[in-house]
């Protein structure tokens, strides 16, 4: 999406907060979009929305949802068709 990210992820083995996850993560990457597209100025928002997978809901209809989402935006036919989509690691 050109406005936000979705990703899963869990806590592994390292016991670190989501917030010391995800804030890691933004000031990573912001560096490395700021190097390498020279942007200048804040790359993320401050704070993030999580949601936290209830064991009554299902891993598959997030990332149904999720691929889904350029689709609903009117961006490509088929989510299929979006180039940044993929996965580091199952979960």
């Amino acid at each position: 999406m050109p406005d936000h990210i979705h990703f899963f992820c869990t806590d592994g083995e390292r016991g670190t907060t989501l917030s010391r996850f995800v804030g890691g993560w933004k000031e990573w990457t912001a560096k490395a979009l700021k190097r390498e597209l020279d942007i200048e100025g804040a790359v993320w928002q401050k704070g993030f929305f999580d949601h936290l997978l209830r064991s009554s809901e299902s891993y598959s209809e997030k990332w149904d949802y999720v691929r889904e989402n350029p689709v609903r935006a009117g961006l490509i036919a088929s989510a299929d068709k979006w180039p940044f989509q993929g996965h580091i690691h199952y979960l």
